[in-house]
């Protein structure tokens, strides 16, 4: 089971752009569904937000082996979709998360440095 996973979020579509967007967003599904297929990562899903007022319209979600993961968001590949991204939508941003048995781990360390720290 995967301990780790990316959050890639993104705003609003910039006016005038959102055909453009519409096709990135195709090339990071092309991306996720890839990486999936080949064993990289465990799986993947795309999550369009309500309306809110707040500034995320959605986001990615990739599962995944924490080291592996790294290796994708460090990637040549990942920084053009990511930039071609940018460009058609606002706030990009990618973020690493902990999930599945790193969750309790971390907390561990976590009320272990509370506890010295209290």
């Amino acid at each position: 089971m995967a301990d780790s996973a990316l959050f890639i979020g993104w705003g609003e579509n910039v006016r005038g752009r959102e055909a453009k967007s519409a096709t990135v967003f195709g090339e990071a599904v092309a991306m996720w569904t890839k990486l999936q297929d080949d064993g990289v990562i465990e799986s993947w899903a795309a999550y369009f937000l309500e309306a809110h007022g707040g500034d995320l319209a959605g986001f990615f979600l990739l599962h995944g082996d924490r080291e592996k993961l790294a290796q994708i968001r460090a990637s040549e590949e990942m920084d053009d979709v990511i930039v071609r991204a940018g460009m058609v939508v606002d706030r990009i941003g990618v973020v690493g998360a902990i999930t599945g048995a790193r969750i309790e781990s971390s907390m561990g360390r976590f009320l272990a440095n509370a506890s010295e720290l209290g």
